[in-house]
């Protein structure tokens, strides 16, 4: 027997008004012409590819100044010019957007389709070939406990869970696709960490936009290894 869905929205609300109240304010960016000391991060060949910068792995004061800028406009919280790995999925978030699918690798139908591309960590809902949410970015299960690949389904949503095998972890926004595993927010630093204990995490605010776009039944789509975990 199913599962009842669970509808305390006002506690959530409550929730994640309180996360967003105690959350530092993002560092003040400076002008774009001021000195950038940033070193070189673990991701400098592929922001000075996506930037048209010569890609040799070594900051110079112009490569630090067009990550800088990139950042900014992207709002990322620290855009001091380092080529860390949250600015590097944001690259792969805005070189997805034009159209995620154009690998053909998430099944295209004319039902609403939750596509899951654990080798870019990214995720979006399709209808038919048109992308009604996303693409953002996610984080897939770490190494001996990934993500399980293939075709699933929503069995089970829960607004406000609290994982009951990880230390009362919050899963907000839980949407149950495949034996316990679940899309949902991960309050806090999506990039900490080496991956999840297999669901699929979201920012909290993309896990609440998510929850209102899906329903019972919608299928998910899950395929890909996620960087750094064994084929």
């Amino acid at each position: 027997m199913r599962r009842p869905i669970r509808t305390t929205g006002a506690v959530a609300a409550a929730a994640v008004t309180a996360l967003l109240c105690t959350a530092a304010p993002a560092a003040a960016v400076p002008p774009a012409d001021t000195e950038c000391t940033a070193p070189a991060g673990p991701y400098q060949r592929q922001l000075e590819k996506h930037l048209g910068r010569p890609v040799d792995g070594r900051q110079s004061p112009e490569d630090c100044r067009a990550i800088r800028s990139f950042q900014t406009a992207n709002d990322r919280p620290h855009a001091d010019g380092f080529a860390d790995l949250a600015t590097y999925r944001t690259v792969l978030v805005v070189e997805a957007t034009p159209d995620p699918n154009a690998a053909g690798r998430c099944p295209v139908e004319s039902s609403r389709m939750t596509c899951v591309d654990m080798d870019r960590q990214l995720l979006w809902v399709q209808t038919g070939k048109r992308v009604v949410f996303g693409p953002v970015p996610i984080r897939t299960g770490r190494d001996a406990q990934e993500t399980r690949p293939g075709r699933h389904a929503v069995y089970w949503r829960d607004r406000d869970h609290v994982s009951t095998i990880y230390d009362n972890a919050p899963m907000p926004y839980s949407q149950f696709f495949d034996g316990g595993q679940a899309l949902h927010g991960h309050p806090g630093d999506l990039y900490d960490g080496g991956g999840s204990a297999g669901c699929v995490n979201l920012t909290v605010d993309d896990a609440a936009k998510l929850w209102d776009l899906l329903a019972l039944e919608d299928p998910v789509y899950v395929w890909g290894v996620k960087p750094g975990t064994a084929d």
